[in-house]
């Protein structure tokens, strides 16, 4: 009874006219931002923090917050539509894209945006009943801990691939391997730079998303040489019953799963989609279509996606720790306006609090409008014929590029990465897990270095310690079982060659 008291005070906070304002403000600004390829919530917020000196606290958070899981909304309308994705959109060029392929881009769309309401309803639960307590869990993870989930994220390679298991454990790889370029964070040393300076800092997850999918998917369309445009013919929005149905088990899983994965720093959204996916295409009824244009392959995600945006305020709001980059611009806004996130953060300012929490879900009905019901009028513009638009989609690109680190060089490497991009899907290797591989093989290295130096060079820190002897446990377990599966297919196989024969 004492959270729904806190909740209904925080909706007397934001439900007044002016953070409504900054709500909906907050919202159509994410939703664009996350419309436009390459431009990400975390440069909007970096432009409009200066702005936050002169607006009310509450109204700022608000706004802040809103772009920040707005754009999570907004992001996927590009991924699904022309197949450029941001950071927290990348598993949803794989089923999104397919769909549209498919003529089913209004029901890809709508999966997204209701699946995203779901994931950021049961985020938002979570939150309200188990921010004081749920902060506690990621004290809980050691650098042991960590490097066992990274190990759990390289199982899902399997999943997330749409060609042979042997393909994808190649290209995730390569990610690894280009995640190690740079100065290594605990030598100093420089690292497969070959003495560039641009590479010092290393290459930057949007130049390879937007390379590898983007500018690959339109070279390869020009290639074609069809004059197409992205959508031809009238939108159907509104699903039928039956895959209606489809959607409400994926977007569920997504929400749990994102809403867990958003507490743990260096968790968020970019994880937990390709988490959610990962299982989906493990469980669900449908998952041997998932990879090809299916429901579930676009539901799991996108509620993942949003889920761990909106639980990623946990740690910042209860222990004072951001998990990623974006919450680190929040935590200067919280200290900008002379505000200390941390434990005491609910009991001196429980209006500021609960009026966040509040707002996310008045952000979350206007999210739900803006990208259903008027998703028609978003994609009035990608009606242009694709012979025109190209120009200004590479237009964008080459901004959302720019506006990273201000540098002409990540222009170069996004094009780069395009050319590679294009020669992978004609070799019809998968990209999805080179973006796995990439996220997640400078975490597992970092966490590794850690806990071997935390343990002075034991190997026994990593089955000692519960968690990630767990997790070790289930990765044996999963390997066996697929050896097991593989052996028991080779076998069927082999003996209707003998029938046949």
């Amino acid at each position: 009874m004492d959270v729904l008291h806190n909740l209904a005070f925080g909706f007397s906070h934001a439900l007044t006219i002016q953070n409504l304002m900054f709500c909906a403000l907050g919202c159509v600004v994410g939703t664009l931002v996350g419309l436009l390829p390459g431009l990400g919530p975390l440069a909007t917020i970096s432009l409009l923090l200066p702005l936050t000196y002169s607006i009310p606290t509450g109204g700022a958070l608000i706004m802040l917050a809103g772009i920040y899981y707005g754009a999570q909304y907004g992001d996927s309308v590009s991924a699904i539509t022309m197949k450029i994705p941001h950071a927290s959109s990348i598993v949803a060029c794989i089923d999104g894209y397919q769909m549209t392929l498919k003529g089913k881009t209004g029901l890809a769309l709508f999966t997204a945006g209701v699946s995203s309401f779901i994931g950021g309803t049961i985020a938002i639960v979570v939150l309200s009943w188990l921010a004081p307590v749920l902060g506690e869990v990621a004290f809980l993870f050691g650098p042991a801990d960590y490097c066992a989930m990274m190990m759990v994220g390289f199982v899902c390679v399997s999943f997330v691939t749409t060609g042979s298991l042997l393909n994808g454990l190649a290209m995730c790889l390569i990610g690894v391997l280009l995640g190690q370029i740079g100065t290594d964070v605990n030598s100093g040393v420089q690292r497969f730079t070959m003495d560039l300076p641009f590479l010092v800092d290393g290459v930057g997850i949007v130049s390879i998303a937007l390379g590898c999918f983007g500018i690959a998917e339109i070279t390869k369309n020009l290639d074609a040489r069809e004059e197409r445009s992205p959508f031809n013919g009238k939108i159907h929005l509104m699903p039928t019953w039956a895959e209606f149905k489809r959607i409400l088990p994926s977007a569920l899983r997504g929400g749990a799963i994102g809403s867990f994965l958003g507490i743990l720093p260096g968790g968020g959204p970019t994880i937990a989609q390709f988490a959610a996916y990962a299982i989906d295409k493990k469980v669900s009824k449908y998952r041997h279509e998932i990879g090809t244009g299916c429901i579930e392959g676009v539901a799991g995600q996108a509620a993942a996606d949003e889920a761990a945006a909106r639980t990623s305020f946990i740690p910042l709001m209860s222990i004072g720790i951001p998990e990623n980059a974006v919450m680190a611009l929040m935590l200067a806004a919280f200290i900008i306006k002379g505000i200390q996130p941390g434990p005491n953060m609910i009991a001196s300012h429980p209006d500021l609090f609960w009026g966040l929490v509040a707002s996310m879900w008045v952000g979350n009905v206007f999210l739900l409008v803006l990208n259903v019901p008027l998703v028609r009028y978003w994609l009035s513009v990608f009606k242009i014929p694709y012979s025109v638009l190209f120009p200004s989609i590479l237009f964008f690109c080459c901004i959302g590029t720019y506006s990273v680190n201000n540098s002409l060089e990540d222009i170069f490497i996004t094009a780069a990465f395009g050319f590679v991009g294009y020669m992978f899907m004609r070799l019809e290797m998968d990209a999805a897990p080179l973006m796995l591989g990439f996220i997640l093989g400078p975490m597992l290295e970092e966490n590794f270095r850690r806990a071997l130096l935390l343990s002075r060079g034991s190997f026994g820190i990593f089955f000692t310690r519960p968690i990630s002897g767990a997790l070790l446990g289930l990765i044996a377990v999963f390997v066996a079982w697929q050896l097991f599966a593989f052996v028991r297919q080779a076998r069927r196989k082999s003996a209707l060659q003998r029938q046949g024969t």
